[in-house]
């Protein structure tokens, strides 16, 4: 739950092998790592089965910025954030950065849509450039061509034309570019009020159903400014 008090509304609880959503979740090392893992949190107890990719530079800016320190190994690493979580069992898989056999890797197996929170400008880079070094860019590659949904959360500033043409080029490919830019229309006093801002957006792309913030106009928040 965030300090907010916000959470994600859950369905009626599905048995581990029978998941009716499996999203792909990708963290590259751009900071922002408490947006990816807010993400999965939030992806979890929505009852949706997480395909869960981790980059090495990840795993160093997740310490950095949270404190948590995963361990390299993904079935170990999968343990630690399925307790955290509480995710049933099945419900998330971890995949290693060249484990090209997992089902991410091929169009025969894709999953509903991919996520990749935060992205990197390198990642940005190679998926613009149709390069597949590692997992991550290859799953990514896969939704591109089977025309399924993929979100980059991209996180850089200031933006070189470099940057931004490889935006428009993902962009015209059919990816949604959503920069980590959260707004303040909901008056957030806490930093976990900004995170879920992010999160929340992510999810409405998603389709999945949350209570993280109140929308424009709910309530009596997110009222324009006075002029």
């Amino acid at each position: 739950m965030s300090a907010s008090g916000a959470e994600v509304a859950v369905d009626a609880p599905h048995s581990a092998e029978d998941w009716p959503r499996t999203i792909t979740l990708a963290l590259t090392g751009a900071s922002g790592a408490h947006y990816g893992l807010r993400l999965l949190e939030c992806l979890i107890r929505a009852e949706v089965r997480v395909y869960l990719l981790i980059s090495q530079a990840a795993q160093i800016v997740i310490k950095m910025e949270t404190g948590l320190e995963l361990p390299a190994r993904p079935h170990e690493a999968e343990a630690v954030l399925s307790a955290r979580f509480n995710a049933k069992a099945g419900q998330l898989r971890i995949f290693g950065r060249q484990e090209w056999t997992a089902p991410v890797a091929s169009g025969s197996h894709p999953a509903a849509a991919m996520v990749i929170c935060p992205c990197t400008a390198g990642t940005l880079g190679r998926l613009a450039a149709g390069l597949s070094s590692c997992l991550i860019e290859r799953a990514a590659d896969v939704m591109l061509k089977e025309r399924r949904p993929l979100i980059l959360v991209v996180r850089e500033t200031p933006l070189s034309t470099i940057h931004l043409d490889n935006m428009l080029r993902l962009a015209q490919a059919g990816a949604t570019i959503m920069p980590a830019s959260p707004g303040f229309y909901h008056n957030p006093r806490q930093i976990d009020e900004v995170i879920d801002f992010m999160v929340a957006r992510v999810l409405d792309h998603l389709g999945v159903a949350h209570t993280l913030l109140k929308r424009w106009g709910e309530g009596g928040s997110g009222q324009p400014p006075a002029v």
